[in-house]
């Protein structure tokens, strides 16, 4: 490796290096040493792919630091990459020069409004891992297309916008594990269009990426930000993530907007699992999206709902816990609202205190304008005015389920509330106990109730 120092770096943190760095990659072997030490850059360290050949950029053990002093990223990375992830489609050019660069074992710091951490554009097989990037716009921005992607083990901290950008990027094969991604400004991982497929987002603590206070929109930020109203996200697992933790009105902490709901296209193939999300205003936000399953996570404390899904099709909610853990004297709050939805089943659910509604209207979990909905073997308990509404929907069963408040005295009002017109529904054997007024209310007409 080619440590920088030979070609004329201070590592100071005041001398400008930018000039010795570049000297050493283009002069140097293309692995390009960082010793203990800072060094301050003014302008892009870019490593083209396909000028240095194969490269990488080692930290000392994590006591090296890049100061970002000018606009853009900190470094660059510029391959040539046209293919998929499939082999035949990998050139002999991208295996000889150009095929796994890797950045590790550094910190990033932006000192300049502009500043980035790390740009991948056009790449195969980029691993960043161990690396800190603080005070930049993004942690780590991928552009135009690159191909399996690794970003472990890494602290994305305190960026003024996102942590991770997939920012119109066509991008496959994706792994992002292991990582702290906390109190970046607007989104600690965001999907801007592009053409992402293959995206798991594993083992992570991502954590008050927001400004409570500053940004008062109808969406405010998000710990996990997927639009794709353009273009297209698919094949994506979040899985075994820590996601939370502060309210922020209009945020979510995950958020995912679709175009076309029922295509390939837009919003689509999504396992949420293993999670543990709460703290925000909603905890699922989705909206436009097709084939969403959502299993084996606890989701808590949302100031409005735990789970909001609109204009959905063929979602599974399967075996989740759903609460409000904080002090009781505090105003209950939380919720799940199903609206234009369709083909849903909610199964194994477990949900507590939920206290959307009024004593008239409403329920802590709404269906509403939906068609092909199947609700078994849930359990609503103490819920605060009611547990279950249905209104305006079409073909579905509400079966086996427990709908109880077991306060002294009750407050729950109803159990299960019918409002609008309803078509084909089915209502049976269920346990509806606890409530001050009747268990089921409302017309009946199109419903087949019983048990």
């Amino acid at each position: 490796m080619v440590n920088a120092v030979d070609f004329g770096a201070s590592g100071d943190g005041q001398t400008d290096d930018i000039a010795a760095l570049d000297h050493a990659l283009k002069e140097g072997n293309g692995v390009l040493r960082l010793h203990h030490g800072t060094f301050r850059i003014s302008r892009p360290l870019v490593i083209d792919l396909s000028q240095v050949g194969y490269a990488a950029v080692i930290g000392d053990g994590g006591a090296s630091r890049i100061v970002m002093a000018g606009p853009g990223p900190a470094i660059r990375i510029v391959g040539s990459h046209n293919g998929t992830s499939v082999p035949k489609s990998v050139t002999e050019t991208i295996w000889k020069k150009e095929r796994f660069p890797t950045i590790s074992g550094l910190e990033i710091v932006g000192e300049h409004p502009q500043a980035v951490g790390i740009e991948l554009q056009r790449t195969f097989q980029p691993t960043v891992s161990q690396v800190l990037v603080r005070r930049c716009l993004y942690g780590i921005h991928l552009t135009e297309r690159n191909r399996n992607v690794l970003i472990t083990d890494c602290h994305l901290y305190d960026n003024d916008v996102y942590g991770v950008y997939f920012d119109h990027c066509d991008l496959h094969q994706t792994n992002v594990t292991g990582c702290h991604i906390s109190f970046n400004k607007r989104a600690g991982i965001k999907s801007l269009a592009g053409d992402v497929h293959n995206l798991q987002i594993t083992g992570n603590d991502i954590e008050y990426n927001n400004r409570p206070g500053i940004d008062t929109v109808d969406e405010g930020g998000a710990e996990i930000d997927f639009d794709a109203t353009e273009g297209t996200i698919s094949e994506v697992t979040l899985s075994s993530n820590t996601i939370q933790a502060t309210v922020q009105p209009g945020g979510a902490n995950v958020r995912i907007r679709g175009s076309k709901p029922g295509t390939t296209q837009g919003a689509c193939l999504i396992a949420i699992t293993g999670n543990v999300i709460g703290s925000n205003t909603r905890g699922l936000d989705l909206a436009n999206a097709y084939r969403v399953t959502v299993t084996g996570n606890t989701i808590y404390d949302n100031a409005e709902f735990s789970i909001l899904a609109r204009n959905c099709r063929g979602m599974a909610i399967g075996s989740n816990t759903i609460c409000w853990k904080s002090d009781a004297t505090l105003p209950p709050r939380d919720g799940l609202l199903f609206e234009g939805c369709e083909q849903i089943s909610l199964t194994g659910l477990t949900a507590e205190r939920l206290c959307s509604g009024s004593a008239e209207t409403g329920a802590g979990l709404m269906f509403h304008g939906c068609r092909d909905l199947q609700m078994t073997g849930c359990q609503i308990i103490d819920a605060l005015h009611a547990g279950i509404e249905i209104k305006d929907c079409e073909r579905g069963m509400v079966t086996g389920n427990s709908i109880v408040d077991r306060r002294d005295p009750v407050q729950m009002v109803n159990a299960i509330r019918l409002a609008g017109t309803n078509r084909d529904l089915m209502i049976q054997h269920n346990l509806l106990r606890g409530t001050s007024g009747t268990n089921i209310v409302g017309p009946r007409a199109g419903a087949f109730v019983r048990n």
